[in-house]
């Protein structure tokens, strides 16, 4: 689908199809047909206009999502405590493995500093990167550049270098700052790290994203290097029963990430 994006010299567009794709455009474009219909066959709008209803309704629920990203993604579990310490003897005995953190979105800026800073997501992926770096003695390299979204910020990769080494006290061993998505951190990570000898890479994001950021390193590195997850952001929902089956800002924004990551697949994106 990259390939195809190219070709036809229409790669700026990738933000802006996905987010008509993805919801809550196609359920309202449902509710619209649904009330269309409700002119000329009232059964049948009023069962699009429910569906729609249904579906929106259903979609912003923590429980739906979380649901949906059990079934769709299959992420992997969290490294464990003695995971965690056999990667520290691994990194003590050889220098040959590295921690990779994927960026997940820039501020172009953030008025309260004054200067560029990471999104939210993007930032929880460097704090626990940077803290499985003071755990396992690994360095740290950062993935992300300018996505297609944001053409005019500054290179995601150089943000979160400043952030590592002022506010963290880490600074980061390897900055990618070329990438515009996933299959872009993966062949430009890759042929980072391979001249410094890099056989083994810890890969940093969130759970929902692992699988297809695995599917894009795996294919990068081939043989020659050795793919492991440590994904994070892992953290299931509180609230009460009740809670969970009503609609909610982080409900719809977690199965928005679940869909478009399923749709990444899909499209071999």
């Amino acid at each position: 689908m990259n390939a195809l994006f190219a070709w036809l010299g229409i790669e700026a567009w990738k933000p802006v199809l996905t987010a008509l794709l993805l919801p809550p455009v196609p359920l309202l474009a449902l509710v619209l047909i649904g009330a269309r219909l409700l002119w000329s066959r009232r059964a049948a709008g009023w069962l699009v206009l429910g569906a729609g209803v249904v579906a929106l309704w259903l979609g912003s629920t923590p429980a739906v999502a979380q649901f949906a990203a059990e079934t769709l993604l299959h992420p992997p579990a969290a490294l464990t405590a003695r995971r965690i310490d056999d990667l520290r003897l691994e990194a003590q005995a050889k220098r040959s493995l590295a921690i990779v953190v994927l960026g997940g979105g820039v501020e172009a800026l953030a008025p309260e500093y004054g200067i560029s800073s990471l999104q939210y997501g993007s930032l929880e992926r460097l704090r626990y990167g940077v803290w499985l770096g003071r755990q396992t003695g690994a360095p740290l390299a950062f993935s992300g550049g300018v996505g297609h979204a944001q053409p005019d910020s500054m290179p995601e990769a150089q943000v979160a270098a400043k952030i590592a080494a002022q506010e963290f006290g880490r600074p980061l061993r390897w900055i990618e700052d070329q990438s515009r998505d996933t299959r872009e951190n993966a062949a430009r990570t890759i042929a980072l790290l391979r001249p410094a000898g890099i056989g083994h890479i810890v890969l940093v994001t969130h759970g929902w994203h692992m699988p297809r950021a695995m599917r894009a390193f795996g294919a990068a590195a081939g043989s020659a290097m050795r793919i492991e997850a440590a994904p994070m952001g892992l953290a299931t929902g509180t609230e009460t029963p009740v809670l969970m089956w009503l609609p909610s800002a982080g409900g719809f924004t977690q199965m928005r990430s679940v869909l478009r990551e399923w749709l990444g697949r899909l499209t071999g994106a």
